[in-house]
This record gives C-alpha cells, sequence and structure tokens, in this order.
C-alpha cells in the first residue's frame, strides 16, 4: 500500500496537496515551463518524471493512469504523442529545475521547473562514440588480465619440457 510523503503538505491536507502537484503537471506539461517556488518544483519533478515515462511505454493501461491524475484529455494526448516519443531514447532526468531568486511579495524562493529537450542527434552520436571508447577499453583490458593469467602458465611448461630434453 502506498505511503503518503512525511512532512508537512503543500498547501494543506493530503488530498489539497495531490490536486496542486496534478495541476501543476498539468500546465508543465502545457506549456513545458512554468514558474513556481522551489519546494513545489522539488515535489512536482518526480511526479512529472513519472507520467513521462508512463507517457513513454504508450500502452493503454499507462494512458489510463495518467488520466486518473491529469483529467484533460488534451493535454494527455500531447503528452502520450508528443512528450513521450521525444525522450524515448533517454533514460530519466526528464525535466530541469533552475532557481531564479526570490519573490518580491513574501519573498518566498521561487523556481522555473522545464522539459529539457530531448537528445540531439549530435548528443545521440556524442554518447555512442562514449559508449564505444569505454567498450573498446574494457575489452582491452580484459585481454591484457587475460594474457598476464595465460602468459606465465606458458613459459613454465616451456621451461620444463626445456630442463627435461637436457637430461
Amino acid at each position: 500500500m502506498p505511503k503518503p510523503t512525511k512532512g508537512a503538505r503543500l498547501g494543506g491536507s493530503a488530498a489539497h496537496e495531490k490536486l496542486l502537484l496534478a495541476n501543476l503537471a498539468k500546465a508543465l506539461f502545457e506549456h513545458g515551463r512554468i514558474t513556481t517556488t522551489e519546494a513545489k518544483a522539488r515535489r512536482l519533478r518526480p511526479y512529472a518524471e513519472r507520467l513521462v515515462t508512463k507517457a513513454k511505454k504508450g500502452d493503454l493501461h499507462n494512458r489510463r493512469q495518467v488520466l486518473q491524475v491529469i483529467t484533460d484529455k488534451s493535454v494527455v494526448h500531447t503528452l502520450f504523442t508528443e512528450i513521450g516519443p521525444r525522450y524515448e531514447n533517454r533514460p530519466g532526468g526528464y525535466t530541469r529545475i533552475t532557481k531564479i531568486g526570490n519573490r518580491r511579495g513574501d519573498n518566498a524562493p521561487m523556481a522555473v521547473i522545464e522539459l529539457v529537450e530531448a537528445l540531439t542527434v549530435q548528443q545521440k552520436a556524442v554518447g555512442e562514440a562514449e559508449a564505444a571508447t569505454k567498450r573498446a577499453v574494457k575489452e582491452s583490458d580484459e585481454a591484457k588480465a587475460q594474457e598476464t593469467t595465460e602468459a606465465p602458465a606458458e613459459p613454465a611448461a616451456d621451461a620444463a619440457g626445456e630442463g627435461s630434453k637436457d637430461a
């Protein structure tokens, strides 16, 4: 059974917090970036990223689960048709929080939370090249390790063979 988060709620009861996060997520997916308080942005990040992960899967079950949270069908449609496929190759980290200073009226710390851009072709190529380099280094290290374990065994056999020929 899911446990509610401990500590103070954002603005009141657990039900109010649930609705507040759902509305923030809806606004984030609708506009791409929103300005809110740091506390709300920090609470929104894992919530929104879970919804994007469901959108990446894209099946009916996940769509219905997202519709339970975000009741606006047009926002859910854009989430599943545009936002989810955009992050197809990205393993998480779909949002970015940037602090922007304090609010004028009550000096509350403010932040901008936004959806990060999808990996570009160049970034994908760089990532693949780095992965290939890591694989090559790992394979060469393994080959060296095998040579060092095999190398002492061969000279010992040669030395034993040469000794028996002389005798």
